[in-house]
């Protein structure tokens, strides 16, 4: 028999793909969405679908999908953004998973669309997502970006790409990754972490070297190169963020 599962949402502003991402998984037992005030048709379409909707104010990434996972009915919890749908062979994974589970918590591939095309090799895939896990076992972290499933259970991974539909234009992801490298660098800077030259311009490079030749961006053509550049240039970004508190800081 199979396990019960919920699949758990955060949302704010997110109905250009919440659809497509809640018709792929409506074999789950129920489906949760946790909505920071949204002001578009998120709240509609996941009403739509049946979903449980529950409307909390932005507590930052990781502590606001561990809110939304403790909202569920069932300790299985498969967490999803909203731009983001199963593939049919990750579906057919996860059931077959949950009628005997081996592991508390699984992982696999994404695929990530950037610039009209799913990326498939580079910083772009497989990027291995831990999404499905007994919440007895596993949580959220509390990193308010880059948040991440911890657990100290064995990690299973299963086949078949969770896909990334997330159709930004370039500015659009470049606006995100503004705020993401703001966030970085103030969680760096709380640590007591410094940058110097050195991370200033060793780590953009070995990260080109690393995702463009090594993991083979290369061959995911145009798309593969704007990627990684861009990846680069956020390590390059966050690290001047992090020196700029720095200098603020010692001023005080």
């Amino acid at each position: 028999m199979q396990a019960k599962f919920s699949v758990v949402l955060i949302t704010k502003n997110a109905a250009q793909h919440l659809s497509k991402c809640l018709e792929s998984c409506q074999f789950a037992d129920e489906i949760v969405v946790v909505d920071s005030g949204s002001e578009d048709e998120t709240v509609a379409i996941a009403n739509s679908y049946g979903a449980k909707i529950v409307m909390q104010k932005w507590l930052g990434f990781g502590p606001q999908k561990q809110f939304a996972i403790e909202q569920a009915s069932n300790d299985w919890v498969l967490c999803l953004d909203a731009d983001e749908w199963l593939s049919e062979e990750l579906s057919s994974s996860i059931k077959e998973i949950l009628t005997y589970p081996q592991c508390a918590a699984y992982r696999f591939p994404r695929s990530n669309r950037f610039m009209g095309k799913f990326l498939r090799h580079g910083e772009g895939y497989p990027d291995l997502s831990l999404r499905l896990f007994d919440r007895r076992h596993a949580k959220w972290s509390n990193d308010s970006v880059h948040e991440k499933v911890i657990t100290t259970s064995i990690v299973g991974t299963l086949q078949g790409d969770l896909m990334h539909e997330s159709g930004e234009d370039i500015a659009l992801y470049l606006s995100k990754q503004n705020r993401y490298t703001t966030l970085q660098a103030m969680t760096l800077h709380a640590r007591g972490k410094k940058a110097g030259i050195a991370k200033l311009v060793v780590s953009p490079i070995l990260r080109f070297i690393k995702f463009y030749f090594f993991k083979q961006g290369f061959r995911d053509g145009v798309p593969g190169f704007v990627h990684i550049s861009i990846g680069c240039m956020n390590s390059f970004i966050k690290y001047a963020k992090l020196r700029e508190l720095d200098r603020i800081n010692s001023l005080k």
